[in-house]
């Protein structure tokens, strides 16, 4: 069971990667939100590792922070209907802080905004991991940074990305420029700010 890889980076794509390793080649599927975080092609590189075997073969999943490689596991293993491919489709499309902020909001409109995704499966991820999504101690796969008091609270970066989508962005894009304007702006942004800071306002 590989559960790291670190090696060189050989070849690099939007959700695929080869790790090069004690001269043994890697294939490595990753989610956008890691491949974003890669160094350039020929440094190297570490991932964490999620390794699953089928009848036909086994495949690696990589993710460069722990949290997102433990959000795979939930969604694969308690969400039914839920596979590998989806998953990390899922993690590709939304950043982590607003896929668990949309869960234990019960906000299935933006769940279903994913590719893929449907009322039903949005449904299912609300259903089956909201009271997952916020616990803590020892027995938790995701520790919610939210107090317990506000952690059903909608926060900046969720109404920003819910209102870029209702401008008519694609949820990848309007994940994506919400990252970006929280690195520019910082954690204490508004909503408000964040969407002028995406529409380059």
């Amino acid at each position: 069971m590989i559960v790291s890889l670190r090696g060189k980076l050989i070849e690099a794509s939007v959700l695929r990667v080869v790790i090069e390793s004690s001269g043994v080649g890697y294939e490595v599927n990753v989610p956008v939100t890691t491949a974003e975080r890669l160094p350039k092609l020929g440094a190297e590189v570490f991932l964490l590792i999620h390794h699953v075997f089928r009848e036909d073969g086994q495949a690696l999943y990589g993710f460069a922070v722990a949290e997102e490689r433990e959000f795979f596991r939930l969604l694969v293993e308690k969400v039914s209907g839920v596979g590998p491919k989806m998953a990390l489709n899922i993690l590709s499309r939304m950043a982590l802080p607003i896929l668990r902020d949309a869960i234990l909001r019960g906000d299935v409109a933006l769940l279903s905004q994913c590719p893929g995704i449907g009322k039903k499966t949005a449904e299912r991820l609300v259903m089956e991991l909201k009271d997952k999504v916020g616990l803590e101690g020892p027995g938790a796969t995701v520790v919610s940074t939210l107090p317990a008091a506000s952690a059903a609270a909608p926060t900046p970066a969720s109404d920003a990305m819910a209102a870029l989508i209702a401008l008519g962005f694609k949820p990848a894009d309007a994940d994506k420029g919400v990252r970006t304007a929280l690195t520019k702006l910082g954690a204490g942004a508004s909503a408000d700010q964040l969407v002028k800071a995406a529409l380059g306002r």
